[in-house]
């Protein structure tokens, strides 16, 4: 193995393990907000951009099917607003980009329900403008972030991975809502040990 294969795994490592001390607290509250929206009838709504983006389809995936193979239960509602193309290019085209993920949450979104939003800067315009928009609808945001940015003040409970290098924070974001998938999972229908 070349010194640089072993220096990246070394840095994401690093990451990923200072992630449950640096943001444990965090996703504890973040658990315990979804589970008590989900009980109540509220639904998730997730935004983001780029791998972002890609991490909003995976992780209402990962709860509309399930996350646990052998747990049959019922879907979990969760929309990634990253996914409808027609809508996606049509609003983007006649109005712009920085509205797109807005115009869903007040479209989808009801008070109760949750929004989980996604920007690794903290700074991702239509992000911000779709966390605002939450919280006009009362609405409880997530933020799933990195150390900096404006998405930070904007969300109810911020998650705040502890790097400033993007890739490094994806790998993390993806832990943290495999995490997040299995806590809400167990939490609402039962055991996300796979052994038992």
């Amino acid at each position: 193995m070349t010194e640089e294969i072993q220096a990246y795994f070394a840095a994401s490592a690093s990451v990923l393990s200072g992630v449950a001390g640096a943001c444990g607290d965090a996703i504890e509250r973040s658990a315990a907000v979804l589970v008590g929206a989900f009980r109540s009838g509220g639904k998730l709504l997730l935004c983001g951009n780029g791998g972002s983006a890609a991490d909003c389809q995976h992780m209402a995936t990962e709860l509309v099917s399930r996350f646990s193979p052998e747990l049959d239960r019922p879907p979990i509602p969760a929309i990634a607003l990253t996914t409808d193309t027609s809508f996606l290019t049509a609003f983007s085209n006649d109005s712009g980009y920085e509205g797109v993920f807005e115009r869903q949450v007040r479209a989808h979104g009801r008070a109760g329900d949750v929004l989980l939003a996604i920007s690794t800067s903290g700074n991702s315009r239509n992000v911000l403008a779709a966390a605002r928009a939450a919280r006009e609808l009362g609405m409880t945001v997530i933020g799933l972030t990195g150390p900096a940015g404006e998405l930070a003040s904007l969300a109810d409970v911020t998650i705040a991975i502890p790097s400033r290098e993007t890739q490094h924070m994806q790998e993390a974001h993806l832990a943290v809502e495999h995490l997040l998938c299995g806590l809400v999972e167990r939490r609402l229908y039962g055991s996300m040990d796979r052994n038992t």
